[in-house]
C-alpha cells in the first residue's frame, strides 16, 4: 500500500434515486442564469424538461445548449463556448453522458480563461478556477463528474487528447440513479465495464511519490485514500453489472451501478488509469468502437501481463468481485464479466487487423501519463505482447 494519500472532489455531491429535485437547490447559490450542456437525445425527456422547469420556477434563466457531438471534436467545443459566451451564464450545468460532462467542463473552461483548447493540452496547464460547474451524469460509467479530466478529438491528434486539471472538478455533482434506468442495454454495459476498469486500475497502478513542495502531477497513482474506495466500486459494479445489463428494471442494480461509477470517478480522479486506458485510444480511433468497449476488452489482458508485479492487489480485487484464490481466478472473473455482458472475445472481432498491432503499441506509448502508473515496465514489446493475445482473444499466453 502506498503510504501517501490524494484526494480530490467537488465542493458538493449528493446521490440518490430521484436527487436530480435537488438540482435548483444546488444551482441557485452559484448564480441566476444558467448555461445547461445537454446530450441532443436527452433534451426532449421528461426528466430533463422538469430539470428546466424546475429551475425556471426558482428564478434561474436558463439557456439549453445541445449541440454536442460524438467524441467531442475540438471545433465544435469552441463554438459551444463561442454560445455560452453570448448568454453571460453565471454557472454552467452539464447534464447526460461523459461527453455532454466534459463538453461542460471545457466550455467552463474557455468562460473563465478564453483562448484556445489545445492553448490547455495536458495537464495542469488551466491557470485557475473555471465558471461555477454542475454535473448530473445520466450514466453510469465515466465518473466524469468529480473528476479533473476532459477528453476531446483533434484532427492534428492520431488519438484523443485530455485536458486534466483539478479545476476542472465540477463544483458540485447531483448523481440520481434513476436517470440510468433508461439507457439500453449496450450503454449500460459499455459504460458500466469502464466504470470497472476505473476502479481496477485505480487500485493496480503504480503509486508515484509526489514532491510536496511543488505542484504534483494530476495523477498520482495508488493511495492510501483511494484504495477503499476503488474496492468499493469494484465490489458494487462486479455484482451488479450482470444484473443492471439483462434485467435494465432492477432498481437494486441500477443504484449500485450509479454508486461505484461515482466511487471510481472519485477514486481514479487522482489516482489516474493505466495500460487499458493508453491501449484503447488508438484502438478506439482505428475501430470507431465505444471506449468502455475497448477498456473493457482489455482489460484481463492488461492485468495478466502485470499480475507478477501486482499478486496481492488482484487478490484483493478477487475477493471484491465475491472470488477467492489467486490473481489468475481475479482476472478470469473479470473475463468472465466481459462475456456475460456481451463484450466482443478479441481485437479480431472489432476488425483489427494483426499488422495494425505495432502501430497500436507506438501510439499507446505516447500517453506518457498512463504510462507512468502502470505497475510494471513498459516497452513496445510489452504492449505488442499483450496486444497479440487480446487480437487471437488468448488470455491463457499471458496467464501461464
Amino acid at each position: 500500500m502506498s503510504d501517501i494519500g490524494v484526494l480530490r472532489l467537488p465542493r458538493t455531491i449528493e446521490f440518490g434515486w430521484g436527487a436530480r429535485a435537488a438540482l435548483p437547490r444546488i444551482v441557485s447559490p452559484l448564480g441566476r442564469r444558467a448555461f445547461v450542456v445537454v446530450d441532443p437525445f436527452l433534451a426532449t425527456t421528461p426528466a430533463f424538461r422538469e430539470a428546466v422547469a424546475a429551475l425556471e420556477a426558482s428564478g434561474i434563466e436558463t439557456h439549453v445548449h445541445t449541440d454536442v457531438l460524438p467524441e467531442l471534436p475540438v471545433d465544435s467545443l469552441q463554438a459551444s463556448a463561442e454560445a455560452a459566451r453570448a448568454v453571460r451564464p453565471d454557472v454552467v450545468i452539464g447534464y447526460g453522458g461523459g461527453s455532454a460532462l466534459d463538453a461542460s467542463k471545457l466550455v467552463a473552461l474557455l468562460l473563465a480563461h478564453g483562448g484556445a483548447l489545445p492553448d490547455y493540452y495536458g495537464e495542469n496547464a488551466v491557470p485557475g478556477p473555471v465558471l461555477p460547474l454542475v454535473a448530473v451524469p445520466t450514466t453510469a460509467g465515466t465518473g466524469s463528474e468529480v473528476t479533473p479530466v476532459a477528453v476531446v478529438a483533434d484532427p492534428a491528434r492520431a488519438v484523443k487528447v485530455g485536458i486534466s486539471s483539478p479545476y476542472l472538478i465540477p463544483t458540485a455533482a447531483l448523481v440520481d440513479p434513476e436517470l440510468s434506468a433508461a439507457a439500453p442495454a449496450g450503454v449500460t454495459a459499455h459504460a458500466g465495464i469502464d466504470a470497472l476498469v476505473h476502479a481496477v486500475e485505480s487500485f493496480t497502478g503504480r503509486p508515484l511519490e509526489p514532491t510536496w513542495s511543488t505542484t504534483p502531477p494530476v495523477f498520482v497513482g495508488r493511495n492510501l485514500l483511494t484504495e477503499p474506495l476503488s474496492l468499493e466500486a469494484i465490489r458494487l459494479i462486479g455484482t451488479s453489472i450482470e444484473s443492471a445489463v439483462t434485467h435494465p428494471t432492477d432498481r437494486t442494480a441500477r443504484e449500485d451501478m450509479a454508486r461505484g461509477s461515482l466511487l471510481a470517478g472519485m477514486a481514479f480522479g487522482p489516482t489516474g488509469t493505466h495500460l487499458s486506458h493508453a491501449l484503447q485510444y488508438p484502438i478506439g480511433a482505428l475501430t470507431h468502437t465505444p471506449h468502455g468497449l475497448g477498456t473493457g476488452l482489455m482489460l484481463p489482458y492488461v492485468l495478466a501481463a502485470c499480475a507478477a508485479a501486482i499478486p496481492e492487489q488482484l487478490a484483493l480485487v478477487g475477493q471484491a468481485l465475491g472470488v477467492d484464490g489467486s490473481a489468475q481466478v481475479a482476472i478470469r472473473r473479470i473475463a468472465d464479466i466481459d462475456r456475460a455482458i456481451g463484450l466482443p472475445h478479441s481485437l479480431q472481432d472489432i476488425g483489427l487487423t494483426r499488422e495494425q498491432l505495432p502501430g497500436i503499441a507506438e501510439l499507446a506509448l505516447g500517453s506518457a501519463r498512463l504510462i507512468a502508473i502502470t505497475p510494471v515496465p513498459v516497452d513496445a514489446a510489452l504492449l505488442e505482447r499483450i496486444l497479440e493475445a487480446a487480437w487471437s482473444g488468448d488470455l491463457a499466453s499471458l496467464l501461464d
